[in-house]
């Protein structure tokens, strides 16, 4: 089992306030509305509904968090009693024939994903406008707990204003990995020729982030490409290098 495939919800946000008061490294991802944020997030994690599209781009205002544990051999066991969301005990029968209870498996949390609201949709009002840079803005530049930040962008339209305006609200010290995503919408000419420009525009200093600080991947959520990538970034990101080199269990 991968990490992220480890995801479960774990609160809908609408003030910065109600977040979680933990140390947990998290994942943001950033998008414009409809550039297919939901679809990468949930082919990611091996899901079809973790993340949810507003049926009305641009006007659902919420951070959706995710939790991420260690698989289930990593699982701490707890003979107590534990919170919510752990693995419930198990009656076994012993060879004597009693019947005996197993121990209690605690996930082991080691990070989050969080699902930003959509920006740029050109029929948004303008006070959701405003409320994405009072809730998602103020999180991308406020949040201690953030690690990494994953772009959102269709490879069809190319980075817009706002996408290169949002990179620069970005603390410098945050990595981000842009994935350009339908790229199966593209012949293979045109998807070398996307990802030669959009590193030549990072290499040149155009996009005001440094080529450490900043990377791009092909992506599609339908044609499974660049998934192990992304995957392996995330998991550099929340674990550290040297653990992310430990094989996964099943």
């Amino acid at each position: 089992m991968s990490l992220l495939q480890t995801a479960q919800f774990l609160d809908t946000v609408v003030r910065l306030e109600h977040l979680p008061k933990d140390d947990l490294p998290e994942i943001a991802f950033v998008g414009r509305s409809n550039a297919g944020k939901s679809s990468a997030i949930n082919v990611l994690c091996e899901r079809k509904r973790l993340a949810f599209a507003s049926k009305t781009p641009g006007r659902t205002q919420a951070l959706n968090l995710f939790n991420l544990r260690l698989p289930a051999s990593a699982m701490e066991r707890e003979d107590n009693d534990v919170a919510d969301n752990v693995v419930p005990r198990k009656l076994v029968r012993e060879s004597s024939g009693r019947l005996s209870e197993t121990p209690r498996l605690t996930p082991v949390w080691i990070g989050r994903l969080v699902d930003t609201p959509g920006y740029g949709y050109a029929e948004a009002p303008i006070h959701t406008k405003s409320q994405w840079d009072r809730l998602a803005g103020s999180y991308l530049q406020a949040r201690k707990n953030l690690r990494a930040v994953v772009l959102i962008s269709d490879v069809r339209r190319g980075l817009t204003t706002l996408d290169e305006d949002l990179l620069r609200w970005v603390a410098p010290h945050i990595p981000v990995v842009m994935l350009l995503t339908k790229a199966d919408k593209l012949t293979h000419q045109e998807r070398l020729r996307a990802i030669k420009a959009m590193k030549a525009k990072i290499k040149a200093g155009e996009l005001v982030r440094s080529e450490a600080m900043l990377q791009s991947l092909l992506f599609s959520a339908t044609h499974r490409m660049g998934l192990d990538e992304t995957r392996e970034l995330i998991k550099v990101w929340l674990l550290g290098s040297a653990e992310a080199q430990q094989p996964e269990s099943a």
